[in-house]
């Protein structure tokens, strides 16, 4: 029955957490037209690879290692995690600063706001959802739900300030204000303050985890950067805007699919204590469970979904976002197949094998989306992403395997040891 709290926790929070981001994006579509929506697309990409390289450096080793342990234990590591995830958002932030004044005087101006905007929010983006993966590590859902409460309840006014504006730096600045708001919330909830000296201990303690989860998180997530990069220099911005308009209509869904795996690995790692038998089942039960639902909200969407309820949403993206429904439906599937599958293999600690899984999944992903664009914009890239995601779920199942067949024999190997020395003593 813990379990089952946990996951609810994690799926209440993730719903916040997602539609406080739809309501940023719908606002923006409707806002600011396919074209602008597009250029805040590429901020957005740029911002989950930051994303990524926060978790894979303090939240991901984070959750290995500190779920459900002494209260003392994770207060310390909460600290020193917390403070890296933010010196992650500070350094990002002052090279997307950087960027954005770079463009805006020589290329474009608003993919130059753009960044320039980004680059200001990301310390704070980055220190929120550091505090809700450590609620999460300490079984404390709740708590990271009224977090997120929090910043949604904030998000409210500031954008209703920036929709007066009309401007896509108003948005940025709205959305990551009330980060800002939600941080300073997690500060008070926990009584506890980053420790910035404790960066450098941070990253030498797991050393042997952080770097291969950097990679892993920021090869899917540069691949998915660049895909969109790309799309936009061969179709245009619009097809970019296209695209996230797309993933847009999957939100409710994602929402689902992001909070289960927000509480995946600390839940397979309870699972691995429990027996080897109990995690498998739990990492098929998530990934058919995510995979099913995912096929079921695309089929909801084509049927459900008319012209005129897609143009309130979206506005001007609809038509081009409502071609793709299908391709990103069937992305979403896969990747909630790998979800499953890369609980897994995290939680046997196969940092080797799960960055061997994701470098498989990210080149297939970023060769198929560029060729797709090329030979079809954003209906061709969309559908090579489809494909890419499937080969990947597949390479993440086959990983989990081989895992387990280290795991066993591993443990193996540490019972003849033990008998040895038993036998060795009588």
């Amino acid at each position: 029955m813990s379990t089952v709290i946990r996951l609810t926790w994690g799926l209440a929070d993730q719903a916040v957490s997602s539609m406080t981001n739809f309501a940023v994006g719908v606002f923006v579509a409707k806002a600011l037209g396919p074209v602008e929506f597009g250029v805040f697309s590429l901020a957005w990409v740029t911002y989950t690879v930051v994303l990524n390289i926060s978790r894979g450096v303090s939240t991901d080793p984070l959750v290995v290692r500190f779920s459900g342990v002494a209260p003392a234990r994770w207060g310390l590591a909460v600290s020193r995690s917390t403070a890296t995830a933010l010196q992650v958002g500070l350094v990002a932030g002052a090279l997307c600063v950087a960027v954005g004044l770079i463009l805006g005087s020589t290329v474009s101006g608003s993919v130059g706001t753009a960044f320039a905007g980004l680059g200001v929010v990301l310390p704070a983006l980055m220190l929120q959802d550091s505090w809700r993966f450590a609620f999460f590590a300490a079984g404390l859902g709740k708590r990271a739900f009224g977090n997120d409460m929090v910043r949604g309840v904030a998000l409210v006014p500031l954008m209703v300030l920036a929709a007066q504006h009309g401007s896509m730096l108003g948005f940025l600045l709205a959305w990551g204000g009330s980060a800002a708001v939600a941080a300073g919330y997690g500060w008070w909830q926990t009584g506890l303050r980053p420790a910035w000296s404790g960066t450098r201990s941070w990253l030498h303690d797991h050393r042997e985890l952080g770097p291969r989860y950097l990679v892993e998180n920021v090869s899917i997530s540069g691949a998915t950067q660049l895909r969109a990069y790309g799309l936009g220099a061969v179709a245009g911005l619009a097809d970019v805007g296209a695209v996230r308009g797309a993933e847009l209509l999957l939100g409710p869904f994602l929402a689902v699919l992001m909070g289960l795996s927000l509480v995946a690995v600390p839940e397979a790692a309870r699972m691995l204590r429990r027996g080897r038998r109990q995690l498998v089942s739990f990492c098929r039960w998530l990934g058919g469970i995510q995979a099913g639902a995912a096929l079921l909200w695309g089929v909801a969407l084509l049927v459900l979904v008319d012209d005129d309820l897609g143009r309130l949403v979206l506005g001007d993206v609809w038509p081009l976002a409502s071609e793709l429904i299908v391709p990103v439906t069937l992305d979403v599937a896969a990747a909630g197949l790998m979800n499953g599958a890369a609980a897994g293999v995290r939680a046997l600690g196969a940092a080797r094998r799960s960055l061997r899984a994701q470098l498989i999944t990210a080149g297939a992903y970023l060769t198929a989306g560029l060729a797709g664009a090329v030979a079809g914009g954003a209906a061709g890239s969309a559908w090579g992403v489809a494909v890419a995601l499937g080969l990947g779920a597949a390479a993440w199942w086959w990983q989990l395997a081989a895992g387990l067949r280290e795991h066993d024999f591993a443990a193996g190997v540490a019972a003849g040891t033990g008998e040895s020395a038993a036998t060795r003593q009588r």
